[in-house]
């Protein structure tokens, strides 16, 4: 069996073993509770369950790692469905509605989102889903002491690269940038940030089933991408060390092992970087830079509460999850970030409270671009959109002409997209 296969057998096993626990748990309870299935786990998890540990009934929480969509279809196939499910991901909240597995929702009064976000999450005039925890995904990370003044513009940030490179090349010091390649959400990121930079009309088109996947403003990204990620000595090991790095990794570069002076990541890398920070210096996150100063993108990923058809304890849970006060645990602990409107005084973490204060003041937001693809072409390990940004960023970094590795790029994107029914 291949490996693959492998991990999918794993989850259902464990989506089969997950529903049995569940529902011992429930009665040794006393009554079945609400049954909740999260992606988190660790960091996330635990204040999680101190949030739901304030609802007047019991919760049973079940984590069911980052393959939650293999997870809940093998619930549904056995019919022990949970109540409710946190998705990372919109289609997957819109698919469901369309299969008929979940029930509308209402959310709390005065639950609200930025302009167009709510309506992902829409199904035949409907809303199957609620946001209850946001991403900001467009912050590079990185020492004071190692970079006091941050670029303000693209070409600020490509010529900064280039300067440290050169330096690491004569000096041995750090490479200018870490990145975690071995994840092909973090190269998708990348993605997204400069395709909202070079072409921010074209950014939705390509969540539409007419997308044009090797049309100009991919090609201008891919072109972009390029022209950084092949500067000689850009990362710490090159290329090849690259793709075997992962996230969590590329953050302990910068704030740990001092390997590397910048990594571009969301907001979540905070968790990294309180863990594994050496010494007192307070690390320090800069906007994604744009084309023009104070003008870069912003990207923003989100977490969507969902309630399986027949489920009135769901319903009502996922109504009280978008009350005001429910995360009121989460934010006071730190690592919390909301896209509705949580009044920024209650944030005790003051990055997040920037964040937020960010987040309602952007002239334009966009939401992740790959969590809105269609089918396999959303990616995951090994396959869709992360498969083909890590064999692009193999080519640029491996020594492949810029014009080649696009050339190829596009192709691969474009036949992806058709096969997924999400454009050509």
């Amino acid at each position: 069996m291949t490996a693959p296969g492998r991990l999918r057998r794993r989850t259902l096993l464990r989506a089969a073993a997950a529903g049995a626990a569940a529902a011992t748990a429930g009665c040794a309870g006393g009554g079945r509770g609400v049954q909740v299935a999260v992606v988190w786990s660790g960091g996330e998890l635990a204040p999680f369950r101190a949030v739901v540990a304030r609802y007047g009934s019991p919760v049973h929480v079940v984590s069911a790692g980052n393959d939650i969509d293999a997870f809940l279809r093998a619930r549904q196939l056995a019919g022990t469905s949970p109540d409710v499910a946190i998705l990372p991901r919109p289609g997957l909240v819109t698919e469901y509605a369309r299969r008929g597995w979940l029930s509308p929702l209402t959310p709390a009064p005065g639950h609200g989102v930025p302009d167009g976000l709510a309506a992902l999450l829409d199904s035949g005039g409907r809303r199957y889903g609620v946001w209850v925890k946001a991403a900001h995904k467009s912050l590079f990370w990185h020492l004071p002491s190692a970079l006091p003044q941050p670029p303000a513009t693209w070409d600020d940030l490509v010529a900064l690269t280039r300067r440290l490179a050169a330096r690491a090349r004569r000096d041995g010091g750090p490479a200018p940038l870490a990145i975690g390649a071995a994840d092909g959400w973090v190269l998708t990121d990348w993605f997204e940030n400069v395709l909202a930079d070079v072409a921010p009309d074209g950014y939705d088109a390509l969540a539409g089933p007419d997308a044009d996947w090797a049309g100009r403003p991919v090609r201008d990204t891919l072109d972009r991408l390029a022209e950084i990620w092949s500067v000689d000595g850009a990362f710490p090991g090159g290329g090849r060390r690259a793709l075997l790095t992962q996230y969590e990794e590329s953050i302990i570069q910068v704030v740990h092992t001092r390997r590397a002076v910048m990594a571009f990541e969301g907001d979540f890398a905070d968790s990294v970087v309180r863990r594994f920070r050496r010494g007192p210096e307070e690390p320090a996150a800069f906007r994604f830079p744009g084309s023009r100063p104070g003008d870069g993108p912003l990207i923003v990923g989100g977490d969507a509460a969902v309630a399986f058809a027949g489920s009135r304890a769901g319903v009502d849970f996922v109504r009280w999850l978008t009350g005001a006060d429910a995360f009121a645990p989460w934010l006071r602990a730190g690592g919390y970030l909301s896209d509705t409107v949580v009044p920024l005084d209650r944030y005790a973490d003051p990055v997040r409270r920037r964040l937020a204060r960010e987040m309602r003041t952007a002239g334009t937001l966009r939401f992740d671009l790959s969590d809105r693809l269609p089918g396999p072409f959303t990616g995951s390990d090994g396959v869709g959109i992360w498969r083909i940004m890590q064999d692009f960023f193999a080519d640029v970094t491996g020594g492949v002409r810029a014009s080649e590795a696009v050339r190829r790029a596009t192709r691969q994107l474009a036949a992806a997209a058709r096969n997924a029914g999400g454009g050509r």
